[in-house]
């Protein structure tokens, strides 16, 4: 699984699955994110240095949403942990619960969680005890009355 996650929301906005990690797979994943946050411009979008991320594919869909690549530094683990994060959680609350007999099993329970548990369940302290999804509905509608 590829994510891209918006923090100032916590929420996972573009993902891709697949059974490899490979630059289509992170591409997919920025495609994803894109249409459904519309104007991107300018956002900065943080990376490990994966070869996928490094890719001329990735590169060149970045450069087509007019968005900034930024990578963490070789061995700073803490420039990556807001993704460290989601998928340890990711990996306690689903991957470890048990044994999946198939690969789309897995992708379903995977969407589901984040979907329903992670964006709207879970709350976090960061965001003062909200969802990502009650966050964002917080924080828009001011914005949105605004314009």
């Amino acid at each position: 699984m590829c994510a891209v996650k918006d923090v100032y929301s916590n929420r996972i906005v573009g993902y891709s699955i697949g059974d490899r990690m490979k630059s289509r797979l992170a591409v997919a994943a920025l495609e994803s994110a894109v249409s459904r946050h519309g104007s991107v411009a300018g956002c900065v979008v943080h990376s490990d240095r994966g070869s996928q991320f490094r890719s001329r594919k990735f590169v060149r869909s970045l450069d087509r949403h007019d968005l900034v690549g930024s990578m963490g530094r070789v061995g700073a683990a803490g420039d990556n942990a807001a993704m460290e994060s989601f998928f340890a959680l990711l990996q306690k609350n689903v991957l470890d619960r048990q044994r999946w007999a198939t690969r789309e099993q897995l992708r379903i329970a995977i969407v589901t969680w984040m979907e329903r548990t992670y964006h709207r369940r879970r709350r976090q302290v960061r965001l003062g005890r909200l969802t990502p999804v009650e966050f964002e509905a917080i924080m828009t509608t001011p914005a949105a009355q605004a314009a």
